[in-house]
């Protein structure tokens, strides 16, 4: 039991609680928000032209992307999962970005996963943010997760020049001591 929380710990942590938070805030806008109405507190008026809670379906990839390719975005999420799933424990540990970054791609893709099949596939978005595309907690997630997963190599690849420049100042494999 100690190595499957050792090995899935993170993973299953990070993207349950993805999946609540998507579930939960999704249900409250179908449950109180007509369809393609939107909403902003009073306070927040002069804040509608940029952003606003706004009941939306999709039946397409993240930010509406693909319209109409709910069968095909099924599939392609349950392949996602399972590579993730596969690929989890194999990463090194003290890979905090790359297990992050997975467990939050797992979480997301599992939010709107579970709405294509409740749903008949269609996804419910409510951020709108300008003229971006609206999209929900499941779709930030993807792409927060896809934004650590870059810095995380981003930095690894930084280290590892460094490490290799340093080792190279010192002395390089079959050169003689400076003295």
């Amino acid at each position: 039991m100690k190595r499957i929380y050792e090995n899935y710990g993170l993973l299953v942590t990070v993207a349950s609680a993805v999946v609540a938070l998507d579930q939960w805030t999704k249900w409250i806008v179908r449950d109180n928000l007509p369809f393609s109405a939107s909403w902003l507190p009073s306070t927040l008026d002069w804040l509608h032209p940029y952003a606003r809670i706004v009941h939306w379906q999709n039946s397409g990839a993240a930010f509406g992307m693909f319209q109409n390719g709910s069968m095909v975005f099924t599939a392609l999420a349950f392949l996602v999962i399972g590579a993730i799933i596969y690929y989890f424990p194999q990463t090194d540990q003290r890979d905090w970005t790359l297990r992050l970054a997975m467990s939050m791609q797992l979480g997301g893709a599992l939010g709107n996963l579970l709405d294509r099949i409740l749903r008949d596939g269609r996804v419910t978005d409510f951020i709108s943010v300008g003229a971006f595309p609206v999209f929900n907690l499941a779709d930030a997630s993807i792409t927060v997760g896809t934004i650590i997963l870059l810095l995380g190599v981003y930095m690894q690849e930084r280290a590892l020049k460094k490490e290799a420049a340093g080792i190279g100042a010192i002395q390089q494999p079959g050169e003689a001591k400076r003295e």
